[in-house]
């Protein structure tokens, strides 16, 4: 299973990746993605809506199960990765990478402070 280690996790399976100017990028992690299957649509609605950590930004459609996406931190959804629309398997094949789902602008970056290492996800990731 692949955990970068120059992320964080959170409890529920999603991952971020801090930019630049308090915007940092959102996914669901290799564990999350092998265990719903294949991924047939992402559906993301709010763009330009300003989430609390724990709220639902978007929900993920499998073969046999629809699993809702979480913000692991509080922030504005500044984009949604567009390529998921024609092509939600990138969420399986490059979860790190163009399967990304949103970049958020985070309203409070000492939240990060509360998520997971590498280390740490990978204990509750099996």
């Amino acid at each position: 299973m692949n955990i970068p280690s120059n992320l964080k996790y959170s409890s529920d399976h999603e991952w971020i990746r801090v930019e630049d100017n308090n915007i940092a990028v959102v996914g669901i992690t290799d564990f999350a993605q092998s265990q719903l299957g294949d991924i047939v649509f992402v559906d993301i609605q709010t763009e330009g809506e300003t989430l609390s950590a724990g709220e639902v930004f978007g929900a993920i459609e499998a073969v046999k199960t629809v699993s809702d996406a979480l913000m692991p931190v509080s922030g504005t959804v500044i984009e949604v990765n567009a390529e998921l629309e024609g092509a939600p398997e990138l969420v399986n094949q490059e979860p790190y990478g163009k399967g990304w789902m949103i970049k958020i602008e985070m309203s409070n970056p000492e939240e990060l402070s509360s998520l997971l290492t590498a280390e740490q996800y990978q204990e509750i990731a099996q």
